[in-house]
């Protein structure tokens, strides 16, 4: 393996495994706040449009890549669904009324 495909094949796993950090943390927080949706859709469509290309081009490496892409935005976008449901769909803090009756007794 020479130094270009060396090159190739560790930005090929570096691309593939950055949104594992962001998918790692939105499951310990189960939060999603601060996470902007429309950027992995970007990613995954970016990647889709990507895949064609390097399959019209054979390239196998680049296949790899777009197809690793594909899988960690899809979890990340099910991932992130699946928390931002919970959060809109959280009952508010509802704190109990105490009703007190007052009895006016006539003497």
């Amino acid at each position: 393996m020479d130094t270009t495909q060396l090159l190739g094949w560790i930005a090929t796993f570096l691309f593939s495994v950055m949104l594992i950090p962001q998918i790692i943390k939105t499951i310990k927080l189960k939060d999603t706040k601060g996470v902007s949706l429309l950027l992995f859709i970007s990613y995954l469509a970016a990647n889709i449009i990507a895949l064609i290309y390097a399959y019209m081009i054979h390239q196998p490496p680049l296949i790899f890549k777009y197809l690793l892409g594909i899988i960690t935005a899809e979890i990340y976008i099910i991932i992130f669904l699946t928390y931002y449901k919970r959060k809109i769909f959280k009952p508010k803090n509802v704190h109990a009324c105490h009703i007190t009756e007052n009895v006016i007794s006539n003497e």
